[in-house]
């Protein structure tokens, strides 16, 4: 470029499979639908999983990529990837949990949504009840730290998506 200024590529793709299994890609897929269907009337909410979200502007290596995420006050419209100095911050992300996964989800991604991103509620579930105990559990900030979301009638709510998971 004639001003010296390079333009920055943020790649789309990480190497890492989808799912780790067919199980847990359609549960990821579903839970991504369902929350499409429940906000088709809204356009600015925009719901996306398994797409990498770059969290640091210049730095192609800071990124995640949610397995579920949703995000209120954002167009929503597909894109190749989430530059998050341009949008807003997830208010929502859902992990499904595998033998692969649950130490990051736990440890890694709990910490990075928790104290960089600052995304509102943070789920995890485990299908197969495997690795986390209870097998479905969730986090709310409160004064910049998790607090875990106590179930109502064996589900949990959510005051971002105003739905009570089960």
């Amino acid at each position: 470029m004639a001003s010296g200024i390079r333009k920055i590529i943020y790649p789309t793709s990480d190497g890492r499979p989808f799912a780790e299994t067919d199980w847990h890609r359609e549960i990821m897929t579903d839970l991504i639908e369902v929350l499409k269907t429940y906000y088709s009337a809204d356009p600015h909410v925009y719901i996306s999983g398994n797409l990498l979200v770059y969290y640091v502007p210049g730095n192609t290596r800071r990124r995640i990529a949610p397995d579920v995420f949703v995000v209120k006050g954002m167009p929503n419209h597909p894109r190749p990837c989430y530059l998050l100095w341009e949008e807003k911050n997830p208010n929502l992300v859902i992990e499904v949990t595998s033998s692969s996964t649950r130490s990051e989800d736990m440890k890694k991604k709990f910490l990075l949504y928790q104290d960089v991103l600052k995304v509102q509620e943070y789920f995890l579930f485990d299908p197969f009840e495997e690795y986390l105990e209870p097998s479905f559990q969730a986090y709310r900030l409160r004064q910049g730290k998790y607090a875990p979301i106590r179930p109502i009638g064996g589900r949990l709510p959510s005051s971002v998506l105003g739905l009570q998971l089960a």
